[in-house]
């Protein structure tokens, strides 16, 4: 499954992925993602932390989904595989889940088969193809998605890269729309609501560098679900929604996580 996103790989500027990557001690990044992150580091050091945080909030809301009966999952901005991923998550409490990955670097694309080892009650398909396309992705999840029943659609970490000019709350409804009731978003959002300064030094980096880096309010991000049903505790820093579903990262309680997270389901 593949969208019209181009399959070149481009190593001459940063990839959010890949910076991803490098973050979380990977070895599928080039140097001007190292140089990149390092950049990053030196305006804050947490920014490792912010990144397992992340991971953590997905395992966490995927094994509170699978535990609400939810068995499909689309997952946009998947990123490099890091186990445990999705699919492995919502399998080892419902093996007969399905879940359709998404992501726009061909890097990804490259290590797709460890997102597609599943069980084989279930079924795990990757489709390359950028949140930009929503219609790309949808006719691609239809093929493997059952869309009159619930799907959890899953965007971590990724919507902060998406710009309100590219229309960001836009194409989260254009999403959503094609889901029935009870389906659920899942975002996490980085924020410059607790480091003013050091996210606006990140944020010119990265635009220098041709990444884009749309740091968003707690009611910025909190618009995203407008429409939909927060699931208790609601807007939360990502470390802190339902900490009991899994492991704390070390770490976490050292300082500001300058990032929400949330839950929601569609009426």
């Amino acid at each position: 499954m593949t969208g019209q996103y181009p399959v070149e790989i481009d190593t001459s500027r940063p990839h959010p992925a890949r910076m991803y990557d490098w973050y979380l001690g990977g070895k599928d990044n080039y140097p001007v993602d190292e140089a990149m992150g390092r950049q990053m580091l030196a305006l804050d050091p947490r920014v490792p932390v912010m990144a397992r945080v992340n991971r953590a909030f997905m395992q966490r809301t995927t094994r509170w989904l699978a535990g609400q009966g939810v068995r499909q999952f689309l997952d946009i901005g998947t990123g490099i595989p890091t186990e445990p991923n999705l699919h492995q998550v919502a399998q080892a409490i419902a093996p007969d889940a399905r879940v359709v990955y998404c992501d726009n670097d061909p890097i990804v694309l490259a290590h797709a088969a460890a997102l597609l080892r599943g069980t084989d009650e279930g079924v795990t398909e990757y489709l390359q193809a950028d949140v930009r396309e929503p219609d790309a992705i949808l006719e691609g999840a239809r093929e493997i998605l059952d869309f009159t029943e619930p799907v959890a659609l899953s965007l971590i970490a990724l919507l902060h890269f998406v710009s309100d000019e590219d229309g960001a709350h836009e194409l989260v409804g254009r999403l959503l729309d094609a889901l029935p009731s009870g389906s659920h978003l899942v975002v996490t959002h980085a924020t410059a609501d607790f480091t003013p300064e050091e996210s606006k030094a990140a944020t010119e980096k990265l635009k220098a560098a041709g990444v884009t880096l749309a740091l968003r309010s707690r009611e910025e991000f909190s618009r995203f679900f407008d429409g939909l049903d927060l699931v208790d505790p609601g807007v939360q820093v990502p470390h802190q929604w339902r900490p009991e579903l899994g492991e704390p990262i070390p770490g976490q309680d050292d300082g500001v996580i300058p990032g929400y997270g949330a839950v929601a389901r569609k009426p």
